[in-house]
């Protein structure tokens, strides 16, 4: 049965809440840990924003709930972006990866003229009016996931399976190198160096050569140091780099943020001092707390053992998608479940570690749980896909 049989009309005299727990129904064929861990960390972190915002009469308007609805809504428009991704199926969404990523670098591209906005140094939003803001970037890494993968996956099928050749590698640094130089010239390094773990997630999983991911780190390297040599990085990057490998250098600048968090994590010991109970919190001496470091709500006001959970549901997610990337019916479906893996594991271990003071600060959010529509709308999408996926694996 398709996916689109279960949204026809009933002809069997079933009605619809019939059909939708039959035994071959949708609902039961979902991936349910994926789903319900993906649920739980996203209530869980509306309810850490809210948390973080309440008080905060300078960002909320004087409406303690200003954040709390728009998460929300963020969060619904985000679930249904990926029910109908679910309903569209793998394949459709195949055919339209030309057109999705050509829309991504559209956008991308138009950050960078005067329809873009520049939050903390780095030029990566477009106002949509309404008080929400887009980021291309974060729909950017979605695309260029599905495009590897259709790229890839031609590949093999017109090869019979053999391991990307030189030409099919070249086509996929082009797919990657165009949007990441738009993201770079915002700047934003944190998007750009997701998306070079992407890139790499995706290589792995396509069968290539190990010399070429040997010699595409290595030019990585060499790019980043002739990058830092020339001058390419801004002054603030480069403080956070500096406050990074020494948060005692200028604790009330650029290390204060590292300081605070780490503060605000450790007095919450192992139980947390409850919700809306968090001093560093309610105090408001984390900057940018419902954003880049909400991880630092949790770890004070639900202690290690929360905070532990919130990691495990993370896991929980990542075990799912690397479940689906083996049982997937194709190299196509393989490498897309490959390239979320990649990107999310990057993007939780990043924003968790710049909290903990053990990864430099990047500006990435927490995925399910940090304030942001473009960030729960591809997180929700990449769900949505992996979900797809796995309804094509069951079918067969």
């Amino acid at each position: 049965m398709s996916v689109h049989s279960y949204f026809r009309p009933a002809t069997d005299g079933r009605t619809v809440w019939q059909r939708l727990t039959a035994r071959d129904s949708l609902l039961r064929k979902l991936d349910w840990p994926l789903l319900g861990s993906a649920l739980v960390l996203t209530v869980t972190g509306t309810v850490l924003v809210y948390s973080a915002t309440r008080g905060r009469e300078e960002l909320n308007h004087g409406d303690p709930q200003f954040f709390l609805l728009r998460q929300c809504v963020n969060a619904a428009l985000g679930i249904a972006l990926a029910a109908v991704v679910v309903w569209l199926g793998s394949r459709r969404v195949r055919d339209a990866v030309p057109l999705l990523y050509a829309m991504s670098v559209l956008l991308a591209a138009l950050v960078l003229t005067p329809l873009g906005t520049t939050v903390n140094g780095s030029r990566s939003w477009i106002e949509v009016g309404g008080g929400f803001a887009l980021q291309p970037s974060e729909l950017v890494k979605v695309a260029v996931i599905l495009a590897l993968a259709a790229l890839f996956a031609a590949r093999a099928d017109a090869s019979g399976g053999e391991s990307p050749d030189v030409r099919t590698m070249l086509f996929a640094l082009v797919l990657v190198a165009v949007p990441a130089v738009f993201i770079m010239l915002a700047p934003d390094m944190g998007q750009t160096l997701g998306l070079v773990v992407i890139f790499l997630g995706v290589l792995v999983a396509a069968g290539a050569s190990r010399w070429w991911l040997a010699g595409l780190c290595g030019a990585g390297a060499a790019g980043a140091v002739a990058g830092w040599l020339a001058g390419l990085l801004d002054e603030y990057q480069i403080n956070r780099f500096a406050a990074f490998a020494n948060p005692e250098l200028d604790p009330a600048g650029v290390g204060y943020n590292t300081n605070q968090a780490r503060i605000a994590i450790g007095s919450g010991g192992l139980f947390g001092t409850g919700l809306f109970q968090g001093h560093q919190t309610t105090g408001q001496f984390v900057p940018e707390q419902h954003t880049d470091f909400v991880f630092t709500v949790a770890g004070e006001e639900l202690g290690f053992l929360g905070s532990c959970g919130i990691i495990v549901l993370l896991g929980v997610v990542l075990w799912r998608a690397l479940r689906i990337a083996r049982d997937a019916t194709d190299l196509y479906g393989t490498v897309v479940a490959a390239g979320i893996v990649a990107w999310l594991a990057f993007q939780s271990f990043e924003n968790i570690g710049m909290s903990l003071g053990i990864m430099p600060v990047t500006g990435l959010p927490l995925p399910f749980l940090s304030y942001g529509g473009s960030a729960m709308f591809a997180v929700w999408i990449a769900v949505g896909l992996l979900q797809a996926i796995h309804l094509e694996s069951r079918r067969r």
